[in-house]
Formats: structure tokens, sequence, C-alpha cells
């Protein structure tokens, strides 16, 4: 900690478009309990902007390694493209160093069940995952409602999230994105991880899963770009996960059906019908052929915060010095993950997938792609960043 201000002094790894909105966070006093102390980028040009941009002040290092070992950091934000997430937060946490890694997990569940091996063996490490859609007083209620046991079993979960549209231009600004060799995946594995992770949050894990992706379908790019998903639970429940990035003006809805209400969360609103009576209760005396159960809409109350970013980092700050919860433990990345790859795995092969699916399977699948990507062509390709700060969760 900083001897004086008794702050945390945290470093960023990768100065890219989410590394640099975590600066802006701690630079502008959002995060008080912080002090932005280094940061680490390969990019000389990054750098370079970044000390006339953010801060001259601050350390600068083009390795992340030598920021790990300065001695001038006590936390660590990873903010890399995907591949690189468990990497750094392993050589995080066999320093010492809390780190909060930016969604997702990584790219396959082997390689982030090995993290979350390794944050095991350092309990004293506070290990964080940026799932800043978890503050989202929208989705915490929906979630309290749902496990509160009062309205049944879940019957049926389904979630249209095709607001994501991204133009060629987007795919365009840096090599990585969008190949298999660089990213890993398309839209499931960058913009949806926060609609995977609350999804399983407030609903629970599938057990089966049949997916329909489309690869470049909208865009010129390698991987999927629109995807179809059905899923079954252990209960009998079924869902239906719909989402792509080439609608142009798209649609948030996401609808859980119970045996004693239905939930509804579309634009900032959450809504809920209220039954009076269960529904399994209520047909074994029902006498009408056409009749339906009767409901009335309740008003939701939600106590409108959403921090967000900050919401996510400030208690990891409170962790690390009061041994405050965290809004998402770095060891839940992996259940929404576990969908994506479990929703690849299904569509490489034609045919659903059980969960827990065979991760050395899915790896292999994962490389004989990655062998044959356009990555390593568009290397020499100059990256274009952007303000993410307008954008619906701060996404890359």
């Amino acid at each position: 900690m900083d001897p004086i201000t008794g702050r945390i002094r945290v470093g960023i790894i990768g100065i890219g478009n989410m590394g640099t909105g975590h600066a802006r966070h701690f630079l502008e006093g959002r995060c008080p309990e912080f002090t932005l102390a280094a940061a680490a980028d390969t990019n000389p040009e990054r750098i370079a902007w970044a000390k006339a941009n953010l801060s001259p002040d601050i350390a600068y290092f083009d390795d992340a390694l030598q920021m790990l070992d300065s001695g001038r950091i006590d936390a660590c934000m990873v903010c890399v493209p995907h591949y690189d997430h468990p990497r750094y937060a392993i050589e995080c946490m066999r320093r010492g160093l809390h780190v909060m890694v930016e969604k997702p997990a990584g790219v396959y569940t082997r390689q982030v069940r090995e993290m979350n091996e390794e944050a095991d063996r350092h309990p004293d490490v506070v290990f964080g995952m940026m799932f800043n859609q978890r503050t989202n007083c929208l989705y915490r209620r929906m979630r309290e409602l749902v496990r509160s046991g009062k309205y049944g079993r879940i019957r049926r979960t389904n979630w249209i999230i095709t607001d994501w549209y991204r133009p060629q231009a987007y795919y365009d600004s840096g090599a990585w994105r969008a190949t298999w060799a660089g990213e890993g995946g398309g839209v499931l594995l960058n913009q949806c991880p926060h609609q995977l992770d609350l999804w399983q949050w407030i609903c629970g894990m599938p057990k089966r899963v049949q997916a329909h992706l489309s690869y470049g379908l909208w865009h010129d790019i390698e991987v999927e770009d629109d995807v179809t998903t059905f899923v079954e639970y252990e209960n009998g429940a079924t869902g239906v996960f719909v989402t792509t990035t080439g609608d142009a003006h798209g649609t948030n809805r996401f609808e859980i059906q119970m045996d004693g209400a239905k939930l509804v969360a579309e634009e900032g609103r959450l809504k809920l019908l209220e039954y009076e009576q269960l529904e399994p209760e209520w047909t074994k005396t029902n006498t009408a052929s056409f009749a339906t159960v009767p409901c009335r809409e309740v008003e939701v109350e939600l106590d409108g915060e959403n921090p967000q970013h900050v919401g996510v980092i400030n208690a990891w700050g409170g962790a690390i010095l009061r041994g405050e919860p965290l809004v998402a433990d770095g060891r839940e990345g992996i259940h929404g993950l576990t969908l994506s790859n479990a929703m690849h795995l299904s569509a490489f092969r034609g045919r659903a997938v059980e969960i827990p699916f065979d991760e050395d399977a899915f790896y292999d699948e994962l490389m004989r792609r990655a062998a044959t990507s356009r990555y390593g062509a568009r290397k020499a390709a100059k990256a274009v960043f952007s303000d993410v700060s307008g954008t619906y969760g701060g996404n890359r």
C-alpha cells in the first residue's frame, strides 16, 4: 500500500480500450481507495499516448512481468486479449498481487480451471472478475425473485440480446479481433460474457446445450456473429439464447417463466406478473377448458443503483482492505465460459452437448481452427482504439 495515503497501488496490463477506461476511473478519483501507480503495454505508441493523455507521472513498462516484479504495485487489472487473461492472472497470484480480470475469464475452460486452481493456492490474493452487469439493480432483483423460491420452479428462460450491433470498421480495428487465434471466438466470447454470466447466475446452469452458430454471416470475419441456442435444465425446463452483432437496431429482452410468475426485463424495466396461485396447484382444481391462472402486475422495487465498472473496482478495494464481498469472485468466471464453450462445441460437432463436456475435445476443435486463422497475416495491421465509456456495459 502507499505508505503516505494508505491507498492500494494498482497497475494495469493493457492500455487498450478497456484498460484506458479503467485508468480514467482511477485518475478521475472514482475509486478513492486506489492509486494508479503503473501500466504496461507492448505497443510503444500506446505508452506514448498514455503519457500524453492519461498521466506522465505513473510508471510505464513495455513488459508486464517487469511491472509485476517492480515492487510498485499491490494489485493489478488484466485488460489484454482473451487468451492471455489466465496467464497474467496466474503471474499476479504467484507474486502475491491482488488481481482483477476483465471478461471473459479466458478462451477455454481448461485454462480457466488452471487459473482457478492457482487462485486456491493463494488464499491471501483477492481475485475478482469484471462482471459489471451484476451491479445492475434490475438483474440483482431478478436473481432475488427467482432464487427466493416464492414462485416455484423455473419452467422456461428466453434471452434475445441482439443490440450488440458492430459495423465492419469495429472488426477491422485490431488484428486480434474476430479471429480464432487472436480472440478465440466472436459475439459469444466478446460481447456476451456478461449475459451468459447473468443467465446462469440468475437461472442456474443447464444440463444440455444445442447451438446453431453462423460464422461471418454479417461481417468479413472468421468467427460467429449470429447465434441461436436451445438449452435444457435438470428439472425439465428449457431456454433459448439468441444473439448477434448483425442487427442494426436490435433487442434486449430477458424473460423467465416460473410456476407462479413471469419476469420480463426489457428497456431498463423489470415487469413482474404474479399469479394468484402456483400453476401446478391451480390446474388441479380448475374446470374451465380455456381458463388461465389469474394474475396481477406487481410493481418491482429497484434501488436504482448501477455503478458498473466503478462498483466492481470499489468492491474489490473493500475486499482487499477490509474483507468485504466482491461483486464476482474470479473463480465464477468459468461458469459463463462453460456455456460459451458448450455452444461452440455443439456447433462444431452439429449435435447437443452435455454439461460438463469434454474440455480436451473442445480445446482440440478450437486449436484446429486457430491453426488456419488469418490472425497471423493481420498482425501488421495498425490497431484503432476507441472510447468505450458510452457503450453498453463498456464492452470492447
